[in-house]
């Protein structure tokens, strides 16, 4: 298969990821694919780290990642993002200032990346594309929203049996420790949560 076929088969679920965040009309479409770039990365990269500003967006077609902090020693996990997700800092993205977050590959992933910079270019000439990127930020903060509200008021067993039924997926992908930190929990009462709901 030679190298156009191949860029063709693997753009086509980005476009249909992008037209489900956010219907792009195609000459817009067609600007956004222009600046996307395939990239293919093994588990454990880093793609943002605490040190440095994130200048890009990815939007993971195959994979899987977590962000988390660190805190007294710990890493924390607040986040996974999965197929169809995208992963940027916020940082970086609306100020162009160092992440406060870590995002790491937990699988080997195939990825699109967008230049970050690049993308506010296009928002200035296209409003098409300056929604996108409006939606785009804004289900970012209603999801970090509300995983704040169900971190703070929800009991742990309440928030497993949640992730057990939205994100089932995330238990065969994910060790128990990052759970247990996204959860706020220690790896004990993962287990005795784990052990009380079967």
């Amino acid at each position: 298969m030679n190298y156009v076929v191949s860029a063709l088969l693997l753009y086509m679920p980005f476009a249909t990821l992008l037209q489900a965040h956010y219907p792009l009309p195609e000459p817009s479409l067609a600007r956004l694919q222009q600046t996307a770039t395939l990239v293919e990365l093994p588990k454990g990269t880093l793609l943002f780290t605490d040190d440095r500003v994130g200048e890009e967006l990815y939007f993971v077609q195959r994979g899987l990642a977590r962000a988390y902090v660190r805190q007294d020693a710990q890493e924390v996990t607040f986040w996974f993002g999965a197929e169809g997700t995208a992963l940027f800092s916020i940082q970086g993205y609306l100020a162009q200032q160092v992440s406060y977050e870590i995002i790491e590959l937990l699988e080997d992933s195939q990825l699109v990346r967008l230049p970050v910079r690049t993308l506010h270019g296009l928002y200035a000439t296209d409003v098409h594309l300056a929604n996108w990127g409006r939606v785009l930020v804004e289900r970012e903060w209603l999801r970090t929203e509300q995983q704040l509200i169900a971190r703070q008021f929800r009991p742990a067993a309440e928030r497993y049996a949640e992730l057990v039924r939205h994100r089932p997926d995330l238990l065969q992908r994910v060790p128990l420790g990052h759970i247990a930190s996204y959860l706020g929990v220690t790896p004990v009462t993962l287990s005795r949560v784990r052990a009380k709901l079967k």
